[in-house]
């Protein structure tokens, strides 16, 4: 059971935040705080019937399933929002906390030894084509296909991890 002391204190500490996750979801302003307002009205409407151990998650969890299912009826295909996590974790590597790194990083020990070693290169030191060439003594083309292919291989790999992109957004947008 949620009192409406506590439904009060969530809402407060929590829309911005689930604004701002669906937003990064929807890029429509409008939308995302539509979805937001309907997750806390579903959230009052089951008060009574509703045990929630840990808020945040559910509430995020709860954020995302509505988003995905706003563009499932609209005929959306949610991979397209898979796909923008992906991405968004292969543009921030650097800068991603530590526990999604040491899950990233077991999806990097998959990848051949040299394909892994142009692409931490390239992501993680912010290191040029040509600079990646000349250092390890191989053609830009080489360079390219294998950066290529490790961004290929995570993506596939990234997908079993979907589940994290409320995580990650989070930390990236609201804890540092």
């Amino acid at each position: 059971m949620i009192s409406p002391e506590i439904f009060e204190k969530t809402y407060t500490q929590y829309w911005k935040k689930l604004t701002a996750f669906s937003y990064t979801m929807t890029k429509d302003n409008d939308l995302a705080q539509n979805i937001v307002q309907d997750v806390f009205v579903d959230l009052w409407e089951r008060k009574t019937e509703t045990e929630i151990n840990v808020i945040g998650p559910y509430l995020f969890r709860a954020v995302k399933n509505q988003v995905f299912k706003h563009y499932q009826n609209n005929r959306f295909d949610k991979t397209i929002l898979e796909d923008k996590f992906e991405d968004y974790v292969i543009d921030h590597f650097s800068t991603i906390d530590s526990e999604v790194m040491d899950l990233i990083y077991s999806l990097l020990d998959q990848l051949p030894e040299k394909r892994k070693e142009v692409l931490l290169m390239y992501k993680m030191q912010d290191m040029t084509i040509d600079q990646i060439a000349d250092e390890l003594e191989i053609s830009k083309q080489t360079v390219k296909n294998q950066i290529s292919s490790g961004l290929k291989q995570l993506r596939e790999g990234l997908k079993d991890l979907v589940w994290l992109a409320p995580y990650v957004i989070l930390h990236q947008n609201f804890l540092k």
